[in-house]
């Protein structure tokens, strides 16, 4: 495909903006989306991501269109720094599903050494539990306990505390990630 010129960006975008030309935001996708991928490869580093950031860089850039303004700079800028925002909410994203994901990894380390609830070295690792929990700092021993303990869910334990949701969900995953350490550290011996 031919490149497009500065000039006949602006003309196009401008054709979206005020006639929501579908053939002119084709050519705008055509020229954008294969930079767009190749910035997500890089700094997301998977195709579906990737291909995530393109559709929705450009579904902002059809929504939004009539917020360039063509004496104020080039369309490329404009997408760019849309493509930019729209990377950055990807990657939180992808961190808070991390950070909710994250005591799916210690539960089940745990739970190998629990054989049946007819057990009675359960109640003995039960009060491991508790023993392991009761180390960590009371911010964070707080957190676990009415999380997993108490089955509160993360918004009541951040109302409860006068604390926002990112902070439980930080003091959690610290928490889980030092219950962790020490539970793999007593399956070494």
């Amino acid at each position: 495909m031919n490149e497009i010129s500065i000039e006949q960006q602006k003309q196009l975008l401008v054709s979206v903006a005020k006639e929501r030309d579908k053939t002119a935001f084709a050519t705008i996708f055509s020229h954008f989306a294969p930079k767009i991928r190749s910035y997500g490869l890089k700094h997301l580093k998977q195709e579906a991501n990737a291909m995530e950031l393109v559709q929705e860089t450009m579904l902002t850039v059809w929504r939004k269109a009539h917020l360039f303004h063509p004496d104020k700079g080039a369309v490329s800028t404009w997408v760019y720094t849309i493509m930019r925002n729209q990377c950055f909410d990807i990657l939180r994203k992808r961190q808070a599903t991390k950070e909710d994901n994250y005591s799916d990894d210690i539960w089940p380390i745990f739970e190998q050494k629990l054989v049946t609830d007819d057990d009675p070295s359960n109640k003995q690792l039960g009060d491991e539990l508790i023993t392991l929990i009761s180390t960590l700092p009371e911010a964070q021993q707080t957190v676990v306990k009415e999380i997993y303990l108490n089955q509160r869910s993360h918004q009541d334990l951040a109302d409860q505390l006068g604390l926002p949701v990112g902070t439980v969900k930080s003091r959690l995953r610290l928490g889980l990630q030092k219950l962790r350490l020490q539970l793999e550290k007593d399956d070494d011996y």
